[in-house]
C-alpha cells in the first residue's frame, strides 16, 4: 500500500513539472520571435512588391507568361538580317574561315575567272542520272566523260591554287600565307556554282583584280 502511494505521488509530481517546462519553452520561443514564421510564398510576395493587376485579355496573359522571350517573328527577322549581311560579305557576320581581307581578296580572284570546276556539281548530278539508266553504253560513256572532266578539274585547281597564292603573297607580303590552305580555299570556292557561293561574288567574270 505504501509503495503504490509513493508511485502515484511521483507521477503526480512529475506531470506539473513537465507541463511547466513545455510552457516555458513555448513562451521563450514566442518571446524571441514575437510572431509566427512566415511562409516562403508570403516572404517572396513581400519582397517582390505589389502584385500586378490580372491580364485583361488572353493575348496579354500569353505575353506575360512568356516574359521577355523573343517571338518567332523577331527571331526569323534577325536570322534573315544576318543571312543578308553574310551574303553581302560583311566580315562580322561571316564564318571564321571566310573572314579577313586575305580571304576576301581570294574570293575576288576566283570570282573574276570562269572556271571549269564550276561544273563539278552539275557533272555529279549527270553521273548519278546516267548510273540509273539501264543502258550500259550510256553508263560507259558517262563514266569516261566524267573521268576526263575530273582530271581537267584537278589540273585547273592546281594551276588556280598556285596563281592565287602568288598574287596573295604579292598583295599581302606581311601576312603568313600557307600555299596549301590558299589553294584548297580557292578550289572549294571555284567548284561551287556561282549563284550558290557564300558570300555572293562582288565582281563579275573578266573584271581586273589588283
Amino acid at each position: 500500500m505504501v509503495v503504490r502511494f509513493l508511485r502515484r505521488n511521483a507521477a503526480d509530481t512529475d506531470a506539473p513539472a513537465t507541463e511547466s517546462t513545455d510552457e516555458v519553452a513555448d513562451s521563450t520561443r514566442s518571446a524571441g520571435k514575437g510572431r509566427p514564421t512566415p511562409k516562403r510564398r508570403e516572404a517572396q510576395g513581400r519582397r517582390s512588391g505589389p502584385v500586378p493587376p490580372p491580364p485583361r485579355t488572353q493575348r496579354e496573359a500569353f505575353k506575360r507568361m512568356r516574359g521577355n522571350k523573343v517571338s518567332k517573328e523577331e527571331r526569323r527577322a534577325a536570322a534573315t538580317e544576318r543571312r543578308q549581311r553574310m551574303m553581302a560579305g560583311e566580315d562580322k557576320y561571316l564564318l571564321p574561315r571566310d573572314r579577313g581581307p586575305v580571304k576576301a581578296y581570294i574570293r575576288d580572284l576566283v570570282d573574276s575567272r570562269r572556271n571549269l570546276m564550276g561544273l563539278f556539281m552539275p557533272l555529279a548530278i549527270l553521273v548519278f542520272v546516267a548510273l540509273l539508266t539501264p543502258s550500259l553504253a550510256v553508263q560507259r560513256y558517262a563514266t569516261l566523260a566524267t573521268t576526263f572532266m575530273l582530271i581537267a578539274m584537278v589540273i585547273e585547281g592546281i594551276v588556280l591554287g598556285r596563281l592565287v597564292t602568288r598574287k596573295v603573297r604579292a598583295k599581302f607580303p606581311t601576312e603568313p600565307i600557307k600555299g596549301l590552305s590558299i589553294g584548297w580555299y580557292s578550289f572549294i570556292r571555284a567548284s561551287q556554282i556561282r549563284k550558290l557561293r557564300v558570300p555572293k561574288p562582288r565582281v563579275k567574270p573578266g573584271d581586273a583584280i589588283k
